[in-house]
């Protein structure tokens, strides 16, 4: 196993948590598959690199922000593993999707759409940020009883 290799694992661990994946596709022109395997294998036996701890911080750096579903499905690009992804957003959740896309939308418009155009650009800017149906039609329904 190359020293320079660790090194770059523990200097890329350094900057931020890693999935496995993430430091396996960024590890790679730098050494051979075993290697690389090898290193991580080791890294993780020694708990400098963790999935778990990793989609923890992911959580919590994002929660503010995004809905369970884009969080789920960022991770899940990360390589991370179902059941990590969905421990990480239970633990790490800090109330519902309904209250942070509350939040989101407050800050965004803070004010319900007048038209059916408005509310569906309201709906498709919660949409992207990963909030489901359900709680889009909760928000911009909540909105639509205030104004009338």
């Amino acid at each position: 196993m190359s020293e320079s290799l660790k090194a770059r694992a523990l200097r890329l661990l350094s900057q931020r948590e890693h999935s496995r994946a993430e430091l396996t596709r960024k590890l790679a022109p730098h050494g051979t598959e075993e290697e690389i395997t090898a290193l991580l294998d080791r890294l993780a036996e020694v708990d400098l690199q963790s999935d778990a701890r990793f989609a923890e911080s992911w959580v919590r750096s994002r929660q503010a922000r995004y809905g369970s579903r884009r969080m789920a499905m960022d991770l899940k690009q990360r390589g991370v593993d179902d059941a990590l992804i969905a421990a990480a957003l239970a633990e790490g959740s800090d109330g519902d999707d309904t209250a942070r896309a509350r939040e989101v939308w407050a800050k965004k418009f803070g004010t319900p759409p007048a038209d059916a155009r408005e509310w569906a650009r309201q709906a498709r800017f919660l949409q992207g940020r990963g909030f489901g149906a359900d709680v889009i039609h909760r928000i911009l329904k909540d909105r639509d009883d205030e104004s009338a």
